[in-house]
């Protein structure tokens, strides 16, 4: 899951903490990659829809990621913050904001 650094020694799990875990929420994990500035911002993001991880739209701000599922955090295809961050950076297709 990506709590502890490396796989050798299990005795780092005697040493877990909850702020380990609490690193792991989708809503901290989606200020880490900056899709939002403030957690307060990332969980209303998360609640509202907005986000996706995989193929499935994510709406509990407290779903844990895993180090391997971070890099499919993306927004969903028909949210207007997607089509107006592809705006900004002039990477807006017109075709796929039809769909």
């Amino acid at each position: 899951m990506g709590v502890i650094p490396t796989r050798k020694s299990l005795a780092l799990c005697d040493r877990l903490s909850v702020s380990s875990f609490c690193r792991r929420r989708l809503s901290t994990v989606l200020v880490h990659l900056k899709f939002a500035e403030h957690l307060k911002e990332a969980v209303t993001y998360v609640e509202q829809g907005h986000i996706r991880v995989g193929p499935e739209t994510v709406t509990d701000p407290a779903f844990l990621v895993t180090r391997n599922m971070e890099d499919f955090i993306t927004w969903v295809d028909t949210s207007k913050i997607r089509r107006k961050v592809l705006e900004y950076n002039e990477k807006l297709d017109d075709y796929d904001a039809m769909n």
